[in-house]
């Protein structure tokens, strides 16, 4: 006996199907009301669909008229868009973008609704917002400090605002690259012209392409006619940051462009004029990259015209003094504080610490600190981050002055008076140096905070003589 598949078991076929692929599709009927909205469209839009189901467009959404409705255009005129992008707000205020296949639904000739069948490219668009900068802030008077090593780097940058040649800037994570390479824009005769700077690590391989160079309409599905940043930044100065994060056949894109001065869009047939100076960096030595493949070495002889190695902050420590006062100054003003300096406890383990995340991690560490802070007291051991205290464990701990503790008023006591006159002492010290604070103590000591406090009443202790 044949088993048929019944229409109750069709529905829940035909749901699980519209649930289970990777597009957004909306249906709405003759009425312009939503009758199919299935979950990836709901993802897409973030509306639950009992926002959406027998509610009509203008409901959903916020147009000021049907026309900037697709939906409502397929289902009024019967037209029929494909491939086509539209930037649109849900009832909620918030900002979608989508590519879209948009047509009438017909039966025997008559309009009964439209579908629409959505790709989501809203994460795409405002990635590519956040990661591509269009404004250089910073001059040479940004780059704060003294040291040898930072005034060569700095006169060596300062000569090349004078050409147009390439220039590559290496330095580790966090040493202030973009810094330069701003303040070599700003500093050139391309300063009123666009500065845009593209992280090339923050965007996926087939996106970073299309972002460079642009597009026409129809090249792939969903691209439309965009100008890329080489476009974008004529005249003017394009930074790529991470440039050794390209693949080789991009990189082998990039090489052309710079030396032939012009580029392709995307799906185009026509070469486009560009004159952009080019100002790449990277967080490792190029020599490095290159043995590891990942930097085409015709592309660093080309863009290495103009190189500049920006030291680590291990290597020029004598800044740091100048970079302290510079980063309190700016939490103490948004952070409406009067913190004055750092401890020289503090002062001394940063000139002691090696520093990997650079002038970056300094920052972070100070901002971190004024966190932590009252209203107007020193950045103290206490107030720094657990990774560098873990480091620097014996600047924490309180010194116990030996020589303190009279060898000649002792001499004649039994031991065991002499080492409860140590330890009273050492508890004191240690009691004084965490401000009467007994679990802080007590951690500090290796001992419970009863044995604490036992320790205290057998020696006549009380916290309020350390506040």
């Amino acid at each position: 006996m044949k088993q048929f598949i019944t229409l109750p078991q069709l529905h829940t076929i035909y749901n699980q199907l519209l649930d289970s692929i990777d597009v957004g599709i909306h249906v709405v009927n003759q009425e312009g009301k939503s009758v199919i909205y299935n979950k990836k469209m709901s993802e897409m839009e973030d509306m639950e669909k009992s926002d959406v189901i027998h509610k009509n467009i203008m409901e959903i959404f916020l147009f000021t008229n049907e026309e900037e409705s697709r939906l409502l255009q397929a289902l009024r005129s019967g037209k029929t868009r494909k491939n086509e992008r539209q930037t649109y707000f849900n009832f909620k205020g918030q900002e979608i973008t989508t590519i879209n296949d948009t047509f009438p639904l017909t039966h025997d000739g008559s309009i009964i609704g439209a579908v629409e069948i959505a790709k989501d490219i809203t994460k795409l668009e405002r990635l590519t917002r956040e990661t591509t900068r269009e404004k250089a802030r910073y001059t040479f008077e940004h780059i704060i400090g003294n040291s040898t090593p930072l005034l060569e780097v700095k006169e060596n940058a300062q000569r090349a605002t004078r050409t147009i040649s390439s220039v590559l800037i290496y330095g580790e994570t966090g040493t202030g690259k973009e810094l330069f390479a701003q303040s070599i824009h700003n500093g050139s005769s391309r300063s009123a012209k666009p500065f845009i700077s593209q992280n090339c690590a923050a965007l996926p391989e087939t996106l970073i392409e299309s972002i460079l160079f642009g597009t026409v309409k129809g090249a792939f599905t969903g691209a439309t006619d965009n100008i890329g940043l080489f476009e974008q930044a004529n005249g003017g100065t394009l930074m790529l940051d991470e440039i050794n994060s390209l693949s080789a056949p991009l990189q082998a894109k990039l090489l052309r462009a710079i030396q032939e001065k012009t580029i392709r869009r995307i799906g185009d047939s026509k070469d486009r004029p560009i004159d952009v100076r080019i100002i790449a960096t990277l967080n490792e030595d190029p020599l490095k990259a290159i043995s590891k493949n990942e930097l085409r070495e015709d592309l660093y002889y080309r863009l290495s015209v103009v190189s500049i190695v920006v030291p680590p902050l291990r290597e020029r420590k004598d800044d740091i003094p100048y970079l302290i006062e510079h980063f309190i100054s700016k939490y103490n003003q948004l952070f409406q504080l009067q913190v004055p300096t750092i401890s020289e406890e503090v002062m001394d383990l940063f000139f002691h610490y090696d520093w990997p995340g650079n002038i970056r991690e300094l920052e972070h560490m100070i901002e971190g600190a004024m966190n932590l802070i009252h209203f107007d007291e020193k950045i103290e051991y206490s107030h720094l981050p657990t990774h560098v205290r873990t480091k620097f464990p014996s600047y924490g701990e309180p010194t116990i002055h030996v020589d303190s503790i009279a060898v000649e008023d002792n001499i004649h006591q039994p031991l065991q008076n002499v080492m409860e006159n140590v330890e009273k002492k050492y508890l004191e010290e240690v009691l004084s140096h965490y401000n009467g604070n007994i679990t802080t103590s007590a951690k500090s000591l290796g001992i419970s905070r009863q044995s604490l406090q036992y320790r205290m009443k057998k020696f006549h202790l009380k916290t309020s003589n350390y506040l």
